[in-house]
């Protein structure tokens, strides 16, 4: 589906600023349609045709009443022939009301042609399709929200809404369905919807009285102040004891002069709690994450300490491999305790598991460069464990095997991880420029300790492990694949 620059520069002449400002206005106009109660269409004069045919750039539902357009309408063409208020409405450049069919249907609707000016020039038309066959009954809070929307009408066509600088929104930004405080230009209260006295109420406010300033009341009235004062929308979280009220106060402007302000209030208590939840969770889990990886490394050390009172070079060479091993997942979890969830970047641990093995082997006489390849992205903390140890193992297994002490001279060479992450699996590959396999060798028949260890983890992955000789000159390639879950997230 096209997005909305590429609908209107396919079809439109809006460019630049006045682009801009339609998007500007499709990205902050919802409240206006909860205000309304009425569906609300954004349509662009198409190049070449205008005042003929337009094309619907943006569409917005109400939150507060039923839809008419339960379809997606963007990108859909509507010609003078089925609308004439929206032709009368470019040419006259002026507010039009009247009855028309509902695009693409026969139903009846009561349609209000709003000019949208930038910079003193027009640049396309809102709609308000309101239903006539299922009116809501009206009352003070419909009188109040209809007079809140015709000013913000006003302001459309003057030119001054949307804000030339507005906050970005976030998810739980307020909605006018949870709460609307209408006021002057004074900031005191024309009126309070029932779900803003509610969260008044919330944070211990109980003398609610139109006519007075929210301060008078107990309430903090900043973010209203600030929002009147610089002309602009102001969004602020505030705090009472255990409640937690989000606001955002928009400016009504006429001209230049502020007439009032509409004041949106949703109570996030319950998500603040949750949020508080789930930071005290992830701190957790990182903090468990941080104590193995602390547990493991002295674990390791013990090892170390034990191997360097051992006589036998058998039983020494067994401490360090164990050792190694046990590193190679305090690896992971010390990648696991920076980040919060279950997914760890595996590249991160690569990259240590890597210099850990050069700073092992290297001496005067070995001098074996290790590289690595690609990215294998994100992977959950239980595929990450066993593939770190199976990665130090192939590593290890090319050290010992691919470049053998025979003192002869110094030995050189090169050892390259590629990781490769495709739709469902995992590529990991080392490539080693050693002496190749022995003749007759296969995976099977191998007696080695690493080998088995590697087997086993590739088996409870799932996974398919291959040697085989290098693609280029002497040495060992080593292929291994691991399924994954079509829901891990990859960041290459």
């Amino acid at each position: 589906m096209s997005t909305l620059a590429e609908l209107a520069r396919d079809n439109t002449a809006l460019r630049g600023g006045a682009l801009t400002h339609v998007q500007r206005l499709i990205a902050s106009w919802a409240p206006l349609a909860d205000l309304c109660f009425s569906d609300l269409l954004f349509l662009a004069p198409i190049e070449g045709e205008e005042g003929h045919r337009f094309v619907v750039l943006g569409q917005v539902r109400p939150t507060t009443d039923q839809t008419l357009y339960p379809i997606d309408m963007v990108g859909t063409v509507v010609g003078e022939i089925e609308r004439p208020l929206v032709t009368r409405a470019w040419r006259l450049a002026e507010i039009v009301e009247g009855d028309a069919t509902v695009i693409a249907a026969k139903e009846r609707t009561r349609v209000q042609c709003i000019p949208v000016r930038c910079e003193g020039s027009m640049v396309g038309l809102v709609t308000r399709e309101t239903a006539t066959t299922f009116r809501r009954r009206h009352g003070e809070l419909e009188r109040h929200y209809q007079e809140v929307f015709d000013r913000f009408a006003r302001m459309m066509a003057e030119g001054s809404f949307p804000f030339a600088r507005d906050e970005v929104e976030f998810e739980d930004t307020p909605r006018v369905a949870d709460g609307v405080v209408v006021l002057d230009a004074d900031a005191r209260i024309r009126f309070a919807s029932p779900n803003a006295v509610s969260s008044l109420h919330r944070m211990g406010i109980h003398a609610y009285t139109s006519g007075l300033r929210l301060d008078d009341i107990g309430f903090d009235q900043l973010a209203v102040d600030t929002a009147l004062r610089a002309r602009l929308p102001v969004t602020e979280e505030l705090e009472r004891g255990d409640t937690s009220i989000l606001l955002r106060a928009i400016p009504l402007l006429e001209g230049e002069t502020v007439v009032g302000a509409v004041m949106l209030i949703r109570d996030v208590t319950d998500l603040r709690r949750r949020d508080r939840m789930l930071m005290s969770k992830d701190a957790t889990i990182r903090e468990i994450h941080h104590r193995v990886k602390n547990n493991l490394q002295t674990i390791a050390a013990l090892l170390r300490l034990q191997g360097r009172r051992l006589d036998s070079v058998e039983a020494q060479e067994a401490i360090e491999e164990s050792e190694r091993r046990i590193r190679s997942i305090a690896y992971v979890h010390e990648t696991l305790s920076r980040d919060a969830g279950d997914f760890v970047p595996f590249r991160d641990v690569v990259r240590p598991l890597v210099r850990s093995v050069e700073d092992t082997v290297s001496t005067p006489d070995v001098k074996l460069r290790f590289e690595v390849v690609g990215d294998a992205g994100d992977l959950k903390g239980d595929v990450a464990t066993p593939l770190a140890v199976v990665l130090n193992e192939l590593m290890q297994n090319a050290v010992d095997h691919a470049f053998p002490r025979d003192g002869s001279g110094p030995i050189e060479g090169q050892v390259e991880i590629r990781l490769t992450r495709e739709k469902a699996s995992l590529v990991l590959e080392v490539i080693d420029d050693g002496v190749g396999l022995p003749s007759g060798f296969t995976l099977d028949a191998s007696k080695g300790l690493g080998l088995s260890i590697v087997q086993a983890l590739v088996g409870e992955l799932q996974g398919s492990i291959e040697l085989r000789a290098a693609p280029s000159g002497p040495g060992t390639h080593v292929l291994l694949r691991v399924p994954l879950a079509p829901a891990v997230p990859v960041e290459l």
